[in-house]
């Protein structure tokens, strides 16, 4: 007979399973459907997963009932089938799994990211009638996934601490490596308050890859009295070919299942994106590991190159005369555009700090994201007002798709015109369920390809609507090109279209291989406008797993994912300086066009890789600019 699952956890780690919902979509079943309903259906299909995941090593199973509540189903016409669906989720699960496997009740979050537009009533009425049904059924516990604030976790544990007795209860927020609620409280608060109610286990799920959870795992793992759950995403989804699909592989969640082991995690499963494959990675990486176990996984790192000196200084631009604009810059000489993520909370010193450390550094251009990946940051619209009056750097804004209808975005422009922002890279966006308010609608009134067009459009003096302005606009307007993907001629063939959409330079996902810095340069020379390629410097051995396993559109080679492995801090910084500085030399050769990417807000590395630019060139440069409009 097996063990409690209580005592099953204080003596060992258990594998979980992986993603239903991915999965079953990977299977090809689509996408707006209620998978929930299949449990009625389709049952032969959800006993197949459950059966694939416990041969791979799972021995905690998820029954197939995340979103069968009373909220979630209505929305199908299935708000009468709540207590069907939950204990035929139960029963299956059962049919596939051992004895030795423990059977958990699934219960999601039903408020979501519409915290305040679901009345804690009928919360509670559907948590209740939800969680009733999945213990009348038998499960051995159940796992509260995906909660997104406190409020709701507490209310859901302490329904499920009166009417399921001595059922055990795992509670798993979403969260991403700032190891916050959306409420506002500390995870180790959050985490206290469920122990304080009785929850048996406590950790995170979704909204993040490894990395994310692990950064998180380890803010709160000594100062919380509960076992840890983790149930990582397979990275960051990435729309390829129509279909969604995610970056991280079997054998990254093999060593990311050693590194949650060692910081203390005792239940590691998957969430979004994961299949049996990673499960048994997992599985297999912790066959015979035991609590307390030491790793040392550090390689042995070359030593980083010596700092380099000032660049030199130039002077301004004589009062009066027209600024050059990127076009300008780039068809005379190597020409630097820098990123500088917008913060996420209300300070903008070290913001600011920044770009005057990369104005001084020479850059041409200081390029800020508009809610990359769908995370919330401050306007970039605001910021590159402020960059324009105290720096006099050039700002270049990024206008995405996703979060402005066409009456929102010509808005928008017409305010930068206003502003004398002139400089704009034309972006579709990243869906908003991947971000941190994943209950916000996504727009796409338009996709860059449109956006671009009709921008341009702008500088005829013609609104989007076909009305005439007043007034034209004089719009510079840049496209964005993934060269990272496994067939480039198709790539190149997309990235043509926005040319004849009106793109008036490219710039490319951050590359790491000399070699696919030289394919790009010949795949694209037929264009008649300048590319400016990406370089991203690493900031630490743990960076570069991420990007290469999590984030889409970016791959390292394993000759750099070796020269990183297990450097942290200075020493990470720096050998991800010296490697830029290699990306840098084989990009010059062939490209007038440089875009750096600053990691964390490290701008020091990137203003040491500007003036290494300088360095290298010989060229003068300008970072003041007369502000005309």
């Amino acid at each position: 007979m097996k063990p409690d699952l209580r005592e099953a956890l204080a003596r060992t780690i258990l594998i979980g399973d992986g993603a239903m919902g991915t999965y079953l979509y990977q299977l090809g079943f689509p996408v707006g459907i209620s998978y929930e309903e299949l449990n009625l259906t389709r049952p032969d299909v959800i006993r197949d997963v459950h059966r694939r995941y416990y041969d791979a090593g799972a021995r905690i199973i998820e029954t197939n009932t995340y979103s069968a509540n009373r909220d979630k189903l209505s929305k199908f016409g299935l708000e009468n089938e709540v207590e069907a669906i939950n204990r035929a989720g139960v029963e299956i699960a059962r049919q596939a799994a051992g004895e030795d496997a423990y059977i958990v009740g699934a219960v999601g979050s039903i408020r979501g990211g519409r915290r305040n537009n679901v009345r804690t009533a009928l919360v509670e009425r559907d948590l209740r009638e939800q969680i009733g049904a999945l213990l009348d059924a038998g499960v051995d516990g159940i796992l509260l996934e995906t909660f997104f604030d406190l409020e709701e976790m507490l209310l859901a544990l302490s329904i499920v601490k009166e009417i399921g007795g001595n059922a055990a209860v795992i509670c798993q927020f979403a969260t991403e490596d700032v190891g916050r609620t959306l409420d506002g409280h500390t995870m180790e608060q959050a985490f206290e308050a469920c122990r304080d109610q009785g929850a048996d286990v406590v950790g995170f799920n979704c909204r993040s890859g490894p990395n994310g959870i692990l950064r998180a795992l380890e803010r709160v793992g000594g100062s919380v009295s509960a076992p840890f759950s983790v149930y990582p995403n397979a990275g960051i989804p990435d729309y390829v070919d129509g279909k969604y699909t995610y970056m991280a592989t079997p054998e990254y969640f093999a060593d990311s299942a050693l590194k949650f082991a060692d910081a203390g995690a005792r239940l590691i499963g998957g969430c979004c994106g994961t299949t049996p494959e990673h499960i048994r990675a997992i599985a297999d990486a912790l066959t015979g590991y035991a609590p307390g176990m030491a790793r040392d996984r550090a390689h042995a790192a070359p030593a980083a190159a010596a700092a380099t000196a000032a660049a030199q200084p130039a002077a301004p631009a004589p009062q009066g005369e027209p600024a050059p604009n990127i076009l300008d810059l780039v068809r005379q000489r190597h020409t630097v555009i820098v990123e500088l993520d917008p913060p996420r909370d209300l300070d903008i010193a070290r913001f600011m700090q920044g770009a005057a450390a990369l104005k001084e550094a020479g850059a041409d251009a200081l390029t800020m994201a508009d809610n990359s990946l769908a995370v919330t940051r401050m306007s970039n619209l605001a910021l590159g007002a402020l960059v324009q009056q105290q720096t006099g750097l050039r700002p270049l804004i990024h206008i995405a798709c996703r979060d402005r209808n066409l009456i929102g975005t010509q808005s928008h422009m017409m305010g930068l015109h206003a502003l004398g922002i002139d400089h704009v890279l034309a972006v579709t966006g990243d869906p908003a369920s991947f971000g941190d308010l994943p209950g916000s609608s996504n727009v796409y009134d338009v996709k860059s390809f449109e956006v671009i067009r009709m921008i341009k459009q702008l500088n005829e003096g013609i609104a989007f609507s076909g009305k005439e302005l007043k007034q034209k606009a004089n719009f510079v307007v840049g496209a964005a090109f993934n060269p990272n993907v496994k067939h480039l001629d198709k790539a190149v063939q997309r990235l043509e279209r926005k040319v004849q959409a009106g793109a008036d330079y490219i710039m490319t996902q951050p590359v790491y291989d000399p070699g696919l810095i030289e394919r790009i340069y010949e795949s694209t020379k037929h264009l008649d406008i300048p590319i400016f390629i990406g370089v991203m410097p690493l900031a630490s051995g743990r960076n570069a797993e991420f990007l290469h396993n999590e984030v889409p559109g970016i791959q390292l080679s394993d000759e750099i994912r070796a020269r990183m492995h297990g450097l942290e801090g200075e020493e990470g910084r720096r050998m991800g300086t010296l490697i830029a500085k290699e990306l840098l030399d084989a990009a010059m050769k062939h490209f007038n066009g440089i875009y750096l990417m600053t990691p964390f807000l490290f701008y020091g590395m990137t203003a040491e890789l500007t003036q290494y630019v300088w360095e290298k060139t010989g060229h003068p440069h300008s970072h003041l600019y007369p502000l005309s409009k």
